[in-house]
């Protein structure tokens, strides 16, 4: 029986002459066997730890000479086994908590003596080096040459650089690092991410920079990089839209989307509440969305963008009279925010004829909508439902025009937008109303005027 983990090996006796245990622990491999005593006539069972000082390992006598487990700890790997002769501790942690199980249960066996023949040991022989080097946590690959083919990853990597290596995939050995803190897999050849990436509940920093990427999923803006991803560089791609949910990265800190081929930025961008570090420049912006001046940046890049001249007179109506019953009933249920129950959604269903309509009476406030209510693509429809300066929502049915925002309204240091020294950027703007817009038009000559 084997076990890798920091050891400490305590004399209970220095305390009496003034002194301390060091109170860390040393890489190790700890083992259970057999092993012939001093007449070479009996073999009993030894508990043995080999540390890098010491390969060859020391030895230590179980049977009837354990005086005590502590194991109030042991979930979390760490345990203490109390020898009688000699009088110390062995300090057990940083240890694979079923892994430590095990092997406690293996030296309470030993140290009552039970039959060595129904015991998993292990023959007591000095390890190799490597087997006792401390647990890896950085490691950089910047050559194909240095790639490992043959060999893992180490378990225990918290940050991983695999560059220059002209990776067309992402290798799925890295997906089992489930420490990994840090991916950074920048100036390969990666056309695709697979969905598991989601599955690296630790990952704060993902470097996908000079790569062949076309798409970032849905399911990794779903997946558990929702709590955790704070950087996210995505620049130097092929990218030409980000996926509906990507503002549900709402931990993120710094987004990198330079020298893509976006036509736009994701709808509701304001969402991305802890955003500090926006850079997109040299893309296919020609304006931002309405939600962008939510942001609260520290330094905003989007120089080298094709942005267009903003002209309030300039717009796109999509209005038709009277409204449908769809319309109506998605501008209510975003309303009463943000869902739907049976009762609460009877226009709605009617207009698609999914149940008997309802009287509006029955809307409830603040009902949760969901594909399992009603189909997939009304819950896009709502989920992009647009504001107007009125504070009433719109669907399908409204006017957009562009009005221009000087960003350092959004961000306290601005990358000029262009060759003039501009900072200014056109801001689309959406209208529920032939109303609410001509009331705009009227705001914006008076302005004009004065």
């Amino acid at each position: 029986m084997k076990l890798q983990c920091d050891v400490e090996v305590a004399n209970r006796m220095l305390p009496t002459i003034g002194l301390k245990s060091r109170g860390r622990g040393t890489r190790a491999v700890l083992s259970i066997g057999k092993h012939l005593d001093k007449t070479g006539q009996r073999s009993n069972v030894y508990l043995m730890i080999c540390t890098a000082k010491d390969r060859a390992g020391s030895k230590y006598k179980l049977k009837d000479n354990i005086e005590k487990f502590f194991t109030k700890f042991v979930e979390e790997g760490k345990a203490t086994v109390r020898l009688k002769e000699p009088a110390v501790d062995i300090c057990l942690s940083k240890a694979d908590a079923n892994s430590l199980k095990n092997f406690l249960s293996v030296a309470r066996l030993a140290e009552r003596g039970s039959d060595p023949g129904t015991i998993p040991l292990s023959k007591l022989t000095p390890v190799r080096a490597r087997e006792v080097e401390q647990p890896k946590k950085k490691l950089t690959i910047v050559s194909k040459k240095d790639y490992p083919l043959s060999s893992n990853f180490p378990y225990s990597l918290e940050q991983l650089q695999v560059s220059y290596c002209k990776l067309s995939r992402v290798d799925m050995r890295m997906l089992s690092l489930k420490a990994l803190r840090k991916l950074d897999l920048s100036n390969n050849h990666i056309k695709k991410l697979p969905a598991t990436i989601g599955d690296l509940s630790c990952l704060s920093d993902l470097v996908l920079h000079n790569n062949h990427l076309e798409a970032f999923s849905d399911a990794l803006c779903l997946s558990s990089l929702q709590h955790s991803l704070h950087l996210l560089d995505l620049s130097h791609n092929r990218l030409r839209a980000l996926p509906a949910h990507f503002c549900r990265l709402r931990e993120l800190v710094n987004l990198k989307l330079d020298n893509n081929e976006l036509a736009c930025l994701p709808f509701h961008v304001g969402r991305l509440s802890k955003l500090r570090y926006l850079s997109a420049a040299h893309n296919r912006l020609a304006a931002l969305p309405g939600d962008f001046r939510k942001l609260s940046l520290e330094n905003l890049d989007l120089f080298g963008n094709p942005f267009i001249q903003p002209n309030p007179l300039n717009h796109t109506m999509n209005l038709t009279f009277p409204f449908t019953l769809q319309e109506l009933s998605s501008r209510a249920v975003v309303k009463l925010r943000l869902g739907l129950k049976p009762l609460s959604f009877a226009l709605l269903s009617a207009s698609l004829q999914l149940t008997p309509a309802f009287n509006l009476s029955f809307y409830l406030p603040r009902i949760p909508h969901g594909p399992h209510l009603i189909p997939a693509h009304l819950c896009r429809d709502l989920e992009v439902a647009k504001t107007c300066d009125c504070g009433n929502t719109c669907i399908s049915f409204y006017i957009k025009t562009a009005v221009s925002v000087n960003l350092h309204q959004v961000s306290y240091t601005v990358v000029l937008v262009d060759d003039m020294g501009g900072t200014d950027a056109p801001v689309e703007q959406y209208f529920c109303s032939l109303s609410c817009y001509l009331e705009f038009l009227d705001s914006s000559i008076q302005r004009g005027v004065r």
